[in-house]
């Protein structure tokens, strides 16, 4: 039999790699993951994405969260199923909250460098790990609850889903259907899989959320730095805000 576990609270997508991102209300999933997301990337000369760590794919670009990323149709559906395409290119908007003219001509003066540009994904994935994030509720307060002076939503986590868990669910519940399938929607099918490992990432300033060393030092302390539960898509289908998630 199915178990409930949560209701999706909030869906969120990034169109640009390590920008802020946008929420929707609904979203198509396919394969990849929810369409368009992390679709673009600020690449350099040598081939790596900018990001907030570095790796043997991943540049550190600091900066990069102050910016945000949207797609214009947004949670739109933009053509029936059978024409349905990946979004255009998105928007840029500057730490003003507005849209920038030439995405490259204005990272390229905003990073300092003149050999970065965005582009659109190509052989090399721009993911770090897996298609889909999934943050609980309950996870979510109890990051609150350890480090209560330092302003905490899921924007430092950078899920693609919030989901909100029954009372009395206890945090780092993820862990429990790690292994198992999951439903939502008419179609939608994911498995969930691992966790993230989280990096300095999640300590970094963005906008109105202030830099503090404590959020990954509580995470690292309590949970061996990883948060969340990463899944792979089954079935395509649509999730939407509002809609129950059913654990397999």
């Amino acid at each position: 039999m199915a178990e409930l576990i949560g209701v999706i609270e909030r869906l969120w997508r990034y169109p640009v790699k390590s920008t802020g991102g946008e929420r929707l209300r609904s979203a198509e999933v396919d394969r990849r993951g929810l369409v368009g997301d992390r679709l673009y990337a600020v690449r350099d000369a040598d081939g790596k994405f900018g990001s907030g760590k570095n790796t043997r794919r991943f540049r550190r670009m600091d900066g990069l969260l102050h910016l945000s990323s949207r797609y214009p149709e947004g949670d739109r559906r933009p053509q029936p199923p059978r024409e349905r395409q990946q979004p255009r290119q998105p928007e840029l908007i500057d730490p003003h909250g507005r849209t920038v003219a030439d995405p490259t001509a204005y990272l390229r003066a905003y990073l300092g460098r003149d050999d970065v540009e965005l582009v659109r994904e190509g052989g090399i994935s721009h993911f770090d790990q897996l298609p889909l994030s999934v943050l609980t509720t309950a996870t979510l307060d109890w990051i609150r609850q350890e480090v209560p002076d330092v302003p905490i939503d899921e924007r430092r986590f950078r899920p693609n889903v919030l989901l909100r868990t029954p009372p009395g669910t206890p945090p780092f519940v993820e862990d429990e259907w790690i292994g198992r399938g999951a439903r939502t929607g008419d179609a939608l099918r994911i498995e969930f899989l691992r966790s993230s490992e989280r990096c300095v990432m999640t300590n970094q300033a963005q906008r109105d959320l202030p830099y503090s060393s404590r959020i990954l030092k509580a995470i690292a302390a309590a949970h061996d730095n990883r948060l969340d539960v990463l899944a792979g898509v089954i079935a395509p289908g649509t999730a939407r805000v509002g809609d129950p998630v059913l654990l397999a």
